[in-house]
């Protein structure tokens, strides 16, 4: 809590978790938007507290949190000689079968009871920081809310295909996000029913003066760039995949942290029919992640996986109903966002750290080949194969 709070609020063990060490759901998210953001709008409220409310009201604080944003108690019962554990266990497991948006309203009224009512301006300042961020952005949609930074791909009547001015805003905010010390980690999306459809083959189509050698330069060049933004971010990436995923969209996955998927997704790595090779380092990540024969099965033969395939096959995390993705994902982004920032940082490099030199020449070598590829007749041909038949 807020430093200037009489006795320190934030360093009392019974304290609400503050807006760097707690995370409620994204906007993406909220399945229930007045409650929701009034929720967001209590939780930062808090911070302004003068005065200490008190170790009671803290702990109904705490306990009201926990089952707005996971639900009925569900941590083990602290030992006997863990006091505060279990003053704090006790009042979560007391509020029973009270429902998330029971819990999150009374919660509302306590902040409410304790700072005033909201005022307008409040929401006028969250308003002008969204907007603030967004404005950078023409093809993705970025926000951040409590250490959440959202991309979202935003060109749904392309299906989310992937442009070269979409390459460098996602570029742009991965480095972004990891250089800001407020940001936990990022959740990687797509708006409307499309995850994302992998390149826009129009990247290919315009042909520049110097030939079709500088445009497979370029290409490569930021293909390295965009594969290696996701091997070099350094926090936590979670990729919610709310729909049919298609080429880089899916390969790029084996990098991510987290992979939760809608029930609606697919997964497809068409490169064989279109004359190329595989990128995003998945030449590497899919036989370590599904194993030789299952990642050839996705890779040279372009079999199209649905979401629980790709979970089985270890690529996704978990999979969720369409109608609960939402929902479900939020849950488990508020629970992740509980976790000490710098433990979740310094444990992602412990994991992948023995990883990077590896994953950066296989993106080498893969976006070498595939100028090769894309310079070459076959892959030519199968292009404009594939665009005739779109036609």
């Amino acid at each position: 809590m807020a430093a200037r709070c009489r006795h320190g609020l934030r360093r009392i063990l019974f304290s609400q978790p503050s807006r760097t060490s707690t995370l409620a759901k994204p906007s993406y998210f909220r399945y229930s938007s007045t409650l929701q953001d009034d929720f967001e709008k209590a939780k930062d409220r808090l911070n302004t507290l003068q005065d200490d409310p008190g170790n009671e009201t803290k702990l109904k604080i705490y306990a009201l949190f926990k089952q707005g944003t996971i639900g009925k108690c569900n941590a083990k019962e602290p030992g006997a000689f863990d006091f505060v554990g279990k003053a704090k266990w006790n009042a979560w497991n007391s509020l029973g079968d009270m429902s998330q948006d029971d819990a999150k309203k009374a919660y509302i009224q306590l902040v409410n009871d304790l700072a005033g009512p909201p005022t307008e301006s409040d929401g006028k300042k969250e308003e002008a920081s969204v907007a603030s961020k967004e404005s950078k952005f023409s093809e993705i949609a970025v926000t951040i809310e409590n250490g959440v930074y959202t991309i979202k791909k935003n060109r749904p009547h392309k299906k989310n295909a992937i442009t070269w001015k979409m390459y460098a805003e996602i570029i742009g905010a991965l480095q972004e996000a990891d250089q800001d010390n407020s940001v936990k980690f990022v959740v990687i999306t797509g708006e409307g029913d499309f995850y994302c459809s992998g390149n826009d083959l129009g990247n290919f189509m315009n042909i520049p003066p110097e030939g079709p050698q500088k445009m497979a330069r370029e290409g490569r060049e930021v293909l390295y760039k965009y594969v290696n933004a996701y091997i070099d971010f350094s926090k936590p990436l979670i990729a919610a995949v709310n729909g049919p995923a298609v080429g880089i969209a899916v390969t790029v996955l084996g990098l991510c942290d987290l992979v939760y998927a809608s029930d609606h997704a697919t997964f497809h790595t068409p490169f064989m029919s279109l004359g190329q090779s595989p990128e995003g380092c998945s030449s590497v990540t899919f036989p370590r992640i599904m194993g030789y024969s299952k990642a050839n099965e996705v890779l040279l033969m372009g079999r199209k996986i649905t979401a629980v395939e790709a979970c089985e096959r270890g690529l996704v995390t978990d999979v969720f109903p369409e109608s609960e993705f939402l929902r479900e994902v939020g849950k488990r982004i508020a629970e992740m966002g509980t976790l000490p920032t710098k433990s979740l940082t310094y444990s992602k490099a412990l994991i992948r750290g023995n990883d990077i030199l590896t994953l950066k020449e296989a993106n080498e070598q893969e976006c070498l080949r595939l100028e090769e590829r894309w310079l070459s007749e076959e892959c030519m041909t199968a292009i404009m194969n594939f665009m005739s038949k779109k036609k």
